[in-house]
């Protein structure tokens, strides 16, 4: 049996299929991924990601220790709330982890608080990295296990969570920039997600989550499974820990060079060493989005050919509901152009290269 989370007996109740994902018994569907898809695409759907890691970082070196731990910049966070999306990197410049930072503080803080949520199947390994790289900072690292997380995704998620709640957290969530977040009677309440659609990631406590998750329900918000998250997720173009990023390659090769901040180029972060002298050399491998819009599904691990320049694999591929064909993300050589060939059963298919995302606000978004 794996670990369970506050929302655990309601899943089983709601006919949710449990299966174990990275060590949680968390749900696949509730009868059809398809359905769970689209009604996310189309309206609003509630995923129970409590099982992700919560960490708080504060003390009166915390920004210090933070700017030198991940390779985006905390200091471009100047506004209470507001979010960073970043990675952690190995000496090397691999990723030991992908993750959101959020200003618990108003900005200049002589005690600043950030608020770390990173992967569960990565917990164990993370803690100890940060732990490690703490010393020597005067700063305190605390989990927070207390707080459940339920994200809640779609075109009318946020006016159906604020309706729901009502008074002083309705108007906040009305007023809430992309990638901002507030607390509220010890609920933190975010405008994020890893879907594509606008949407919110809510941290509640343990004891509250299950009234919440139950009155979502209530308010016509469909429970939703790891499933549809992931179809949803690999649509919008965002990478899983595990198969588009991994401890062995880095930012730079996982199509998330946007998330390291080269600037100040006085500021040394762990892994800025090999980054800064791989992006001098150019040539590496880059994440590209492959699209099949014939018959079959591109799925992980294929094997990617590019004529005259060599071969990549496909890190992750599915069936794209909202598209009505397979796509996929693929690491590949620099010099792949526009179009290349993945091995199915033994053939070479053709297939076109662009550049994700694939949808975004429920919508084809590539030429």
């Amino acid at each position: 049996m794996g670990h369970k989370t506050p929302l655990y007996e309601l899943h089983a109740s709601m006919g949710g299929k449990l299966v174990d994902f990275g060590g949680w018994d968390m749900p696949l569907h509730y009868g059809s991924q398809l359905e769970e898809h689209n009604i996310v695409r189309q309206d609003a759907g509630m995923f129970d990601v409590s099982h992700m890691t919560i960490v708080d970082v504060s003390g009166q070196e915390s920004r210090k220790y933070l700017q030198y731990l991940v390779a985006n910049d905390v200091a471009r966070l100047e506004v209470k709330g507001k979010a960073l999306y970043t990675a952690m990197l190995n000496e090397q410049g691999g990723i030991i982890d992908d993750l959101i930072i959020y200003l618990m503080t108003e900005n200049g803080s002589s005690n600043e608080w950030y608020r770390l949520v990173v992967n569960c199947a990565t917990r164990e390994k993370d803690l100890a990295w940060m732990a490690d790289r703490a010393i020597g900072f005067d700063v305190t690292l605390n989990e927070q296990p207390e707080l459940a997380m339920v994200a809640v995704q779609g075109p009318k998620a946020r006016a159906k969570v604020a309706a729901l709640l009502g008074g002083s957290r309705e108007q906040a969530i009305n007023e809430l920039s992309v990638f901002q977040g507030f607390e509220s009677e010890g609920w933190f309440i975010a405008r994020t997600g890893y879907t594509g659609e606008d949407g919110l990631e809510i941290m509640v406590p343990d004891d509250e989550v299950a009234q919440f998750w139950s009155a979502l329900a209530e308010a016509g918000v469909a429970p939703c499974g790891l499933g549809a998250r992931d179809t949803l997720r690999l649509e919008a173009g965002m990478n899983l820990y595990g198969s588009d990023m991994t401890d062995s390659v880095t930012p730079l090769e996982s199509g998330i060079a946007w998330s390291v901040a080269f600037e100040p180029s006085d500021r040394q972060f762990v892994g800025r060493e090999v980054l800064d002298q791989q992006k001098a050399n150019g040539g590496y491998d880059k994440l590209v989005g492959l699209v099949l819009e014939t018959r079959g599904v591109l799925r992980g691990h294929q094997r990617v050919i590019v004529d005259g320049v060599g071969e990549g694999e496909i890190t992750s591929g599915t069936f794209s509901p909202t598209l009505g064909f397979s796509v996929a993300l693929a690491r590949v050589p620099a010099g792949t152009g526009a179009a290349a060939k993945v091995e199915m059963r033994g053939k070479e298919i053709d297939v076109r290269v662009v550049r994700p995302p694939f949808v975004r606000n429920g919508k084809k978004v590539f030429e």
